[in-house]
């Protein structure tokens, strides 16, 4: 089935509320186009909703009570003051430059000969090939050559199916190239490791807020919250060392020596990527 489109949804929702009192914006395209993160999306909708005024609570008193919550005060002040801006200038989001934050920007170029030649052994056209030459480089760099492999075989054998079924069609096997690859670079301890130490990460703090910039970054493993750790833990730039040892500890993962593997969570996602694969197997004969 397909997911309703978004006139399909105002509809159903201005059928049952008063249209006239209903703001729409992408809270969270704002968010990273603003902020650089879709946390303070949150803040905008409370902010639109006070506009609006459907919360009986005035402005100063919800811009006190974020400010004594002490958590990213000026952040979350700018988003609830966004919020009541979009009400009151709805063309204003339009002239917004939106840029996900930490895009990958691949370019057949950068491929290497490895990630090259995964590439061409599915003898992908359009927009398929762009998403493998995005995502093999990708898996290359989360795991190895063997793991870029795999995936690339099943896309392989998805989009021969495809063109015996539907000739000239590649929508499954884009599908597929998309959502496997999700499943397979799960964000697991060493992978966070491993973006939070690459390049463009540092120059976009450096970009956004100066050369000299301290940056902490903000933890909270599954194997310590099944501990009991009840909140993030703040990690400043000592931590980096270690960063780079788990980064170079991914050859751990799913093997009987990676103890993070150990986790109720880390088991679902591995597993997660052997039943979507039987799923898509199932379709493939029809």
């Amino acid at each position: 089935m397909r997911y309703p489109g978004l006139n399909h949804l105002h509809k159903s929702i201005d059928a049952m509320t008063t249209p006239e009192a209903n703001v729409y914006f992408n809270a969270i395209e704002v968010s990273e186009a603003l902020f650089g993160s879709h946390m303070q999306a949150n803040l905008m909708m409370v902010g639109a909703a006070f506009q609006r005024g459907l919360i009986p609570v005035s402005a100063e008193a919800i811009e006190q009570a974020i400010t004594l919550n002490g958590v990213a005060v000026k952040a979350n002040v700018q988003a609830f003051r966004v919020g009541r801006r979009i009400v009151v200038e709805p063309a204003w989001v339009d002239t917004l430059k939106t840029r996900r934050q930490g895009e990958l920007d691949y370019t057949p170029e950068t491929l290497n000969g490895d990630a090259r030649a995964l590439v061409e052994s599915v003898a992908p056209e359009g927009e398929l090939r762009r998403l493998l030459e995005l995502r093999v480089p990708e898996l290359i760099a989360y795991q190895n050559i063997g793991y870029a492999r795999q995936y690339v075989e099943f896309i392989g054998r998805v989009r021969r199916a495809e063109q015996q079924a539907a000739p000239n069609q590649t929508r499954l096997s884009e599908a597929v190239a998309k959502y496997l690859f999700k499943l397979m670079a799960y964000k697991d301890e060493y992978e966070v490791a491993r973006l939070h130490l690459k390049a463009n990460v540092r120059a976009e703090i450096a970009d956004q807020f100066g050369s000299q910039a301290k940056a902490a970054v903000m933890l909270h493993p599954p194997l310590l919250r099944s501990l009991g750790l009840k909140r993030k833990l703040k990690l400043g730039a000592w931590f980096t060392p270690f960063l780079k040892l788990l980064r170079g500890m991914k050859g751990l993962r799913g093997t009987p020596f990676d103890i993070f593997g150990l986790d109720g969570i880390r088991k679902t996602e591995r597993a997660l990527i052997g039943e979507y694969r039987a799923a898509v197997e199932s379709l493939l004969p029809t």
